[in-house]
């Protein structure tokens, strides 16, 4: 019965994780191909569109605490749908405009649904096991998703384009479905109380208690570890590993071990903890970037093996700090509150990725296509993780007391 009810309430993150990889990878390529926009204009507008999603998700977290937080996913469900299959149907004209209206429907309905729907997760869970096994369904379907969504476009039309296109009118019947059978066999969980804070005072209060605000400087080195080979992935397999039409495959690789390695992290961090277990990922990670900064041209199948090992480790990334905050914001009694924090920083450390890997790049004379550069680019691939990786999990060690929560 808890493995079906975990596996229900995850299924829903199935369609939110689809849209979530063209909205962040697919959008940038396909509006300047199709549409023709600068890519100046396209670039200032897509950091508008995600400076204002991130600075949102503290006050959508507010929000989930003051009401019913199935409600609000339901609710938040049908502008992310229609944002969705508009933004990626634009007109021939003023495709300026219509990117920016829609990508702050599809991100207002996204992030409300995501804040809500973790939310929902820390109120379902009667203790930490069950969180963690919540987490990791919410998580597994996401990469499943993920791998779905990447899939897709070659196969519905011979061209990408096209195929990102046809790839809008999957998501609104697969979100159908999805929310169907998470509404109908999860109940609302313990009712939180209706917060009369103000969202300042819910914000304070979230990032009063001492071991939130540990556990957040955990996930920002941590995140940005895992952040700066996600923005530098297809440049490194492209132009150091000489193997550009690998990336496909060693994509779909990582991903799939991701999603296969839950139920391992979950099992380990019912036996020995989540904060060991979680340092264990992290361990695992540091191997294998410190592997890729071994790399050259031609080595494919050990960059397969580096890209299995930390696709092993990101099931505990997603998996096990998620659990913890979800047990801190039941704790709190500001589950809502907790998890818009958390989606912020999370937002804020894919923009410090790129903020810092690519001008730090052009500042040491990397050129994409090239061979000038490529051990600066090694560098920010593989060595520059490790760094915060190293700093991720002294932090985690030092304060490993305060952050391990057991039922």
């Amino acid at each position: 019965m808890k493995r079906g009810r975990s596996l229900a309430y995850g299924v829903l993150g199935l369609p939110l994780a689809f849209a979530a990889l063209p909205i962040y990878v697919h959008v940038p390529r396909y509006y300047a191909e199709t549409a023709g926009l600068e890519l100046a204009l396209l670039g200032g507008i897509l950091l508008g569109a995600r400076l204002l999603d991130a600075l949102v998700d503290p006050w959508l977290g507010w929000l989930a605490d003051r009401v019913a937080r199935p409600r609000m996913v339901a609710l938040a469900l049908l502008p992310f749908a229609l944002g969705f299959v508009a933004l990626l149907n634009p007109p021939v004209s003023q495709a300026g405009p219509w990117l920016l209206g829609a990508l702050a429907l599809t991100y207002l309905g996204f992030s409300a649904a995501t804040v809500a729907y973790q939310a929902w997760g820390a109120d379902v869970g009667s203790d930490s096991s069950e969180r963690t096994r919540l987490t990791a369904a919410r998580e597994g379907f996401g990469l499943l998703g993920v791998v779905l969504a990447a899939a897709l476009p070659g196969v519905l039309a011979a061209g990408l384009n096209d195929g990102i296109a046809r790839l809008s009118w999957i998501l609104p019947p697969l979100l159908l479905l999805a929310a169907g059978i998470t509404f109908t066999c999860i109940g609302p969980g313990r009712p939180q109380p209706a917060s009369g804070e103000r969202l300042r005072d819910s914000l304070r209060g979230a990032l009063a208690d001492p071991a939130f605000r540990r556990l957040l400087w955990v996930f920002v080195a941590n995140g940005i570890a895992a952040a700066l080979p996600a923005t530098l992935f297809l440049f490194f397999v492209a132009d150091v590993l000489v193997s550009e039409k690998a990336s496909g495959p060693l994509l779909a690789l990582y991903f799939v071990a991701g999603a296969a390695s839950l139920p391992l992290w979950v099992r380990l961090a019912a036996r020995f903890g989540r904060v060991p277990s979680w340092g264990l990922a992290m361990l695992l990670a540091m191997f294998a970037f410190a592997g890729a900064g071994l790399l050259g041209p031609g080595d494919l199948w050990p960059f397969a093996l580096i890209c299995l090992a930390s696709g092993l480790a990101l099931g505990a990334d997603l998996a096990l700090p998620a659990a913890i905050a979800a047990d801190l914001g039941e704790r709190q009694g500001r589950a809502g509150a907790c998890f818009g924090v958390w989606n912020f920083v999370a937002k804020l450390n894919l923009a410090l990725a790129a903020g810092l890997a690519l001008p730090l790049l052009d500042l040491l004379g990397y050129r994409p296509g090239g061979a000038q550069g490529l051990s600066s680019l090694t560098f920010a691939y593989a060595l520059l993780p490790l760094g915060f990786k190293l700093l991720a999990a002294g932090l985690l060690w030092r304060w490993r007391d305060s952050l391990e929560i057991r039922s």
